[in-house]
C-alpha cells in the first residue's frame, strides 16, 4: 500500500491523475478482497487530494489454465465483467478495462458486442479499453465493438508503436512514429468520436451539463 503521503507527493510533482494496475480475479476471493481494500484506501487518498484515480484491471490464468488458453478464454468474459462490477462500486473515477473476450477463440461479433454491453451495464462509471499489446488491426476491431457497446474510448500503448522496437535505425524508427503511429492514433480517435459514449452520459448528463453548484460550495469542499 502507498504510504499516506504518496498521493500528495505525486500531485505536487505535477501529476494530473493516479493510475493503479491491478491483476485481478474476483473468483480468487481472498486475494480479491485484499486488492479491493487496497483500491478503496487509495481512492480515499485521491479524494483527499482531489486527484482522479484510474484503475486498470487485467485478468490472468490460474496454474491449471496456463496450459489451456482456450479454457481461460471461456472464463474471460465473466472475469472481466465481474471485475468491472466490483471495482466501479468503489469511489474511483475511470475503469481501464480489457476487452471482455479473446477474439482468437470467439469469432461471433454479436457475442463480442454482447459481452461489452454487459460490461457497460455493470460498470457504474465510464470505462475505456486497454490494448494489452495486441496488434493494431485487432485492437482497432476491439475498439469499434467496445465503443458501439458503451465504452467511452480507449487508452493504448503498444498497439500503436510496438513494431518500432524492432527497428534499429533511429531515423527509420522516428519515421515510423511520425507516420504509422500518428496515423493509427488518428484512426482510433475517429472511431471513438463516432461511436463512444461520452463520459458525462455515463454520469447522468445528456449534454455535458450538470446542476449548478450551490452558493458557498467551496466552504464545504
Amino acid at each position: 500500500m502507498l504510504p499516506d503521503w504518496s498521493v500528495r507527493k505525486i500531485k505536487k510533482l505535477g501529476a494530473s491523475a493516479v493510475k493503479l494496475l491491478l491483476y485481478f480475479r474476483a473468483d480468487l476471493k481472498e486475494i480479491a478482497s485484499k486488492q479491493l481494500d487496497l483500491v478503496s484506501k487509495l481512492a480515499e487518498q485521491c479524494i483527499e487530494e482531489d486527484i482522479p484515480l484510474l484503475v486498470e484491471s487485467v485478468s490472468y490464468p490460474t496454474e491449471e489454465e496456463k496450459d489451456d488458453p482456450e479454457k481461460f478464454s471461456k472464463k474471460k468474459p465473466e472475469l472481466v465483467v465481474e471485475a468491472a462490477s466490483r471495482l466501479t462500486a468503489l469511489p474511483i473515477d475511470i475503469l481501464k478495462s480489457e476487452f471482455p473476450a479473446d477474439i482468437d477463440y470467439e469469432k461471433d461479433e454479436a457475442k463480442l458486442k454482447s459481452y461489452c454491453q454487459e460490461l457497460s451495464q455493470v460498470s457504474r462509471l465510464p470505462w475505456v479499453l486497454l490494448s494489452a499489446g495486441v496488434d493494431f488491426t485487432r485492437f482497432r476491431k476491439e475498439v469499434e465493438i467496445a465503443c458501439k457497446a458503451g465504452s467511452s474510448g480507449f487508452m493504448a500503448g503498444r498497439a500503436l508503436w510496438q513494431e518500432a522496437t524492432q527497428i534499429t535505425s533511429r531515423e527509420e524508427r522516428l519515421d515510423f512514429f511520425k507516420s504509422q503511429t500518428v496515423s493509427r492514433l488518428k484512426e482510433l480517435t475517429q472511431v471513438a468520436e463516432e461511436w463512444a459514449t461520452p463520459w458525462y452520459v455515463k454520469m447522468g448528463s445528456k449534454d455535458g451539463r450538470f446542476p449548478d453548484l450551490p452558493e458557498g460550495w467551496y466552504g464545504r469542499y
